[in-house]
């Protein structure tokens, strides 16, 4: 029986998703990292622990067996093969000391795994590495949590190989070089989180198997059928220009303006912030390789930019 999820915490250290067979593993853990904060969210299977990923940030899954390992081994492989699962730390802990479950647990790529009686300070040490070398080293963008430009070319580079037809998104964040001049980096990464998240929901509710990635800065990618692209797209717009103008201070928002000054040392006006899209679809293997796409997508993101307010534009031409 899997226990209810416990409540979300805003100050969160740690997010975990949990796998556990006959061992109450989240008794341990607790005890292990008495004093941190840790927040756990249950699976069962491979699609609840992919819902799992993208609504929280994941930062360990672990997964504690004490019997049969069958459905264990199968989670394992699926999740090491998707893009958002693969970069986070699996632990696999095993009470016993079965070879046969070492070697199956290792030949899926368990990042760690844990044998024997539960060793409190010898896991504690082990288990803190894993997560701050994750931390530390994690192929994706450390404000939003999202999959790097690494990972995108991967994914669009996939997707032409499979002949598949899709949508490219690229959502760039209007003035923000202003705003985060005006009220600080700080106030900025809230932007970009706060962005991110609108993203992510609308995609993920829309397009479960959609894919976010952040190239860096205020600018991200999405992926999607191109049958989606008017119902995500402003979805997106309406929720991000209703959301933004509370990251201002009220007398800004009062004003629908800031002014700061600009690279030339020159006070200049700008509105509140809007989001701009710029769309390429690829149909009937119509392009080679990411980067032909990314060419284009670059010259209509700066058309769309010069769009009062929030816009998305498509690209109707064709290659170049």
């Amino acid at each position: 029986m899997v226990p209810p999820e416990e409540r979300r915490t805003a100050n969160a250290l740690f997010n975990c998703a949990i796998y556990q067979q006959n061992i109450d593993i989240v008794a341990k853990l607790k005890r292990t990292f008495n004093g941190e904060k840790l927040q756990f969210h249950y699976f069962r299977d491979s699609d609840e622990l992919v819902r799992c990923c993208k609504r929280y940030p994941l930062d360990l899954i672990v997964i504690a067996v004490d019997g049969d390992f069958s459905d264990a081994h199968m989670m394992i492989m699926k999740a090491k093969e998707q893009m958002f699962l693969s970069i986070v730390p699996l632990v696999v802990y095993f009470p016993g000391r079965d070879e046969n479950i070492y070697r199956r647990a290792l030949d899926c790529e368990a990042d760690e795994l844990f044998v024997g009686a539960w060793d409190e300070r010898a896991f504690e040490v082990r288990l803190k590495m894993l997560l701050n070398r994750s931390r530390r080293d994690l192929g994706v963008n450390p404000s939003s949590r999202l999959p790097g430009p690494s990972m995108i070319d991967k994914r669009v580079n996939k997707l032409i190989d499979d002949k598949k037809d899709f949508a490219v998104c690229y959502l760039d964040i209007d003035n923000f070089k202003a705003y985060n001049d005006y009220y600080g980096y700080f106030y900025g990464d809230k932007v970009i989180r706060l962005t991110a998240q609108i993203v992510r929901d609308i995609v993920f509710d829309l397009v479960p198997d959609g894919f976010i990635g952040h190239i860096g800065g205020d600018d991200f990618i999405f992926i999607i059928p191109y049958d989606k692209i008017d119902i995500i797209c402003s979805n997106i717009i309406k929720t991000f220009d209703r959301l933004i103008p509370y990251r201002y201070k009220e007398e800004d928002r009062l004003r629908g303006r800031i002014i700061t000054r600009n690279r030339f040392e020159q006070d200049e006006v700008y509105p509140l912030l809007t989001v701009s899209i710029a769309v390429l679809v690829c149909q009937n293997g119509a392009f080679s390789h990411s980067g032909e796409m990314s060419h284009m997508l670059a010259d209509l993101k700066k058309y769309t930019k010069k769009l009062a307010g929030s816009n998305y534009m498509i690209e109707r031409r064709k290659k170049y």
